[in-house]
């Protein structure tokens, strides 16, 4: 091919260009000094980040230690997490087990910086920031192969996880710096010590009580002034601490830190005694100490500094001047909640008790009718004071106490069975309890209905019966009780048991409700019958919740032997001549009932069938709450048990339907149920972790309610719906 004048110059320019290049390059690499070159790992890029392993030196040496670095870049707006990242958030994980002559690799962290949005506390990282790594050569002076296999969390309006591989080779050679050398020791510097260099130190911890909540002071000096002081705290797992509130005094050379710590209950000890890390940040400055919590000197913490007049105090005293106005709040809650107790499913058992209450009365005496109304209200007030001196001795004991936890053991199921089938066979007229004189209404026959001693007994029948299940206002007045000292628990219970009595005193206060009434005759038999009926329909769900916790053969014995010990008063009214000996036998029949247990399983306690979960519901697992809302995810978590009726209802009507069953089985929700059938002390630390003792109790949790959020003891749609829309919040939530 013939070329052209023009043709010749193009093709000379073209080929003179890489030429040009390297002798550019060669030029560039004369002149860089020897010990400053480049030692790092290409990198591993993604639309948000970027990775890279660095290294101080360029080469090995011949000291046992290597300086690294991993070598982050984020977008604006994008971050990673600090060691401990504190609510959410997981920091970053190196995986170095493809390296070749190295032993170990320990990672360094600088100080973080902390982010609060929407009540969530998480520590970590923008823009830029390097993780040094001292990495020890297993052969110094050999060659060092750095493979490294990074997992971290990046986080803006939306949490993506990565992962990087990256690698690095070091020749053997004298460590000369490199240009990264600058880059990691001005991270290095950043990263938390004694405090010495900075003329800081934290000189104390002591946890002590405020109000109702545990508090955590720390205090600290500092030789030169203190301007925006911060303090991040890493304990237990179970543990959860708040943003510090700080008091400076002495012109900035001394601090008293605050902070609340929550999850106690799940901790299972106090506070005092635990060993946290705690690190004291000022700026660039930091000092971090690890120290085992003491207990504050006078057992609970005054204002911040000591001072008294710091914002903790001042709360202290104003929770002490609002006590009266609290408690008598509490009080009315109460009120209420025993009121509407009496229309919840886990009274109707006893309805047969309350409407034969005021129909047997008719064309009765005023005063009759007020007394005995009036003895029915001495029954449920005096049943209240008695759950209430048994709750301060569990209490005091250090047990766990509750509303209801009667029916989980198995003895006391037994026991409400035969009590049940008891008054249902007196329904049906099998017998008749004649009360002791003393016990009964003055020298008037008693019954069981017109006697005050029986009065008396419906009245604590009807108690009992009430205490499975809670009802709006009761869960909170209960949990103010339980929380709070044996003073504040008789005057709750007490203004309980007068709420659920508060229709036998309306009654009282007025007998012409009751006088009015058709007088009683044969038409009360039908009535009583079918009343009976309603009574055997409870002995039959109080034998389910038995197999529940026992099994059915258990169950299927105490129900045996129930029924035998009704037929035997059956025979006792209808044959005459045969009623010691079918009392007899009766008797020894109900004491066999309490028998079965002790024979199940040769003494050993029963095993627990364990909760049968449909295709909604997964275990409850306290502990993967906090994960899966860092994810995005909304839990929904329903604590139930199959002797509280109620939970039963709310299951089945509003639960395991329509758009509601729809939105939980859907794929943003994860729908956990905790059942407490049987005794589960982290489900009772869970519950009274929000100040409930009893159930139903259910709580929605998401990216807009972290912390969680406590449904209505009764649950409609509209309600649950809505706390799931809360609870899943606006997008930006999720960058937690």
């Amino acid at each position: 091919m013939r070329l052209t004048k023009p043709d010749m110059g193009r093709w000379q320019r073209r080929a003179q260009a890489p030429s040009a290049l390297f002798v550019a390059l060669a030029l560039l690499a004369g002149l860089w000094p020897d010990g400053v070159r480049a030692a790092a790992s290409p990198w591993a890029e993604t639309e948000q980040t970027a990775l890279r392993l660095v290294s101080a030196s360029q080469a090995v040496g011949d000291g046992d230690t290597v300086v690294l670095g991993l070598h982050f870049r984020l977008k604006k707006g994008w971050k990673v997490y600090w060691r401990s990242p504190g609510d959410a958030g997981l920091p970053p994980r190196a995986d170095w087990s493809g390296s070749d002559n190295l032993a170990s690799a320990s990672v360094g962290w600088p100080i973080p910086e902390r982010f609060s949005i929407l009540g969530f506390e998480t520590l970590g990282y923008t823009g830029e920031v390097v993780l040094p790594v001292t990495a020890e050569v297993r052969e110094p002076g050999s060659p060092l192969s750095l493979r490294a296999r990074v997992e971290y969390l990046a986080c803006s309006n939306i949490c993506i996880p990565y992962e990087a591989d990256l690698a690095l080779d070091l020749p053997a050679g004298a460590a000369r710096p490199s240009a990264e050398a600058h880059l990691i020791n001005r991270f290095s510097v950043r990263i938390p010590g004694s405090g010495e260099g900075h003329g800081m130190a934290i000189e104390s911890a002591e946890a002590g009580q405020v109000g109702n909540g545990t508090v955590l002071r720390v205090t600290a000096a500092s030789a030169i002034p203190l301007r925006e002081p911060d303090l991040f705290v890493e304990g237990p797992a179970e543990l959860w601490f708040s943003p510090p509130r700080v008091r400076l005094g002495e012109g900035g050379g001394k601090a008293v830190i605050e902070v609340s710590v929550e999850g106690i209950a799940d901790f299972g000890r106090p506070l005092a005694g635990a060993a946290l890390t705690l690190t004291l940040t000022d700026g660039a400055r930091a000092a971090e100490r690890t120290l085992t919590v003491a207990a504050a000197t006078n057992g609970g913490l005054g204002g911040l500094g000591g001072s008294g007049d710091g914002g903790a105090a001042r709360a202290e005293a104003a929770g002490s001047e609002a006590g009266g106005t609290e408690l008598v709040l509490i009080l009315g809650l109460a009120l209420l909640g025993g009121l509407i107790l009496n229309l919840m499913p886990c009274v109707l058992p006893v309805l047969s008790i309350k409407v034969l209450g005021v129909i047997g009365h008719g064309g009765g005496e005023a005063r009759t009718v007020r007394l005995g109304f009036l003895a029915t209200t001495a029954g449920i007030v005096f049943s209240f004071m008695v759950l209430a001196t048994a709750l301060v001795a569990l209490k005091s004991a250090g047990a766990a106490v509750g509303w209801g936890l009667q029916f989980q053991h198995p003895w006391f199921l037994i026991a409400m069975t035969l009590v049940v089938a008891l008054f249902a066979c007196n329904l049906w007229g099998f017998f008749e309890v004649r009360l002791p004189q003393w016990a009964s209404d003055m020298g008037e026959h008693a019954s069981h209905v017109h006697g005050l001693g029986g009065h008396f007994l419906s009245g604590a029948f009807a108690t009992v019966l009430a205490t499975p299940c809670t009802a709006p206002f009761l869960g909170t007045a209960v949990g103010f009780a339980l929380s709070r000292g044996a003073v504040e628990i008789f005057a709750v219970f007490a203004a309980l048991g007068v709420g659920l009595a508060l229709p036998y005193l309306v009654v009282a206060a007025a007998p012409g409700l009751a006088t009015r009434l058709p007088r009683p005759g044969p038409w009360m038999v039908k009535v009583r019958w079918i009343l009976g009926c309603a009574l055997s329909v409870t002995a039959v769900w109080l034998l389910t919740v038995l197999a529940r916790q026992s099994g059915g053969g258990p169950a299927l014995a105490v129900g045996a032997l129930t029924a035998a010990a009704a037929a035997a008063l059956y025979l006792r009214h209808r044959m005459a001549g045969m009623g010691g000996a079918a009392g007899a036998v009766s008797a020894a029949l109900a004491v066999a009932a309490f028998l079965v247990p002790a024979g199940d399983g040769a003494g050993r306690p029963w095993a627990n069938p364990g909760a049968r979960l449909d295709s909604l519901w997964s275990p409850f697992e306290k502990a993967a709450i906090r994960r899966l809302v860092t994810t995005g995810k909304v839990v929904f978590v329903d604590v139930t048990a199959d002797w509280c009726l109620t939970c039963q209802i709310n299951k089945s009507l509003v639960l395991t339907r329509g758009d509601v069953y729809r939105r939980l089985a859907g794929d943003g929700v994860v729908a956990m149920q905790a059942d407490w059938t049987r005794p589960d002390d982290a489900i009772s630390r869970y519950l009274a972790s929000f100040g409930r003792y009893g159930i139903p109790f259910d709580a929605v949790y998401g990216p807009g309610t972290p912390r969680g959020e406590a449904l209505p003891e009764l649950l409609t749609e509209n309600a649950v719906l809505e706390a799931l829309e809360r609870a899943a919040g606006p997008a930006a939530v999720s960058s937690n």
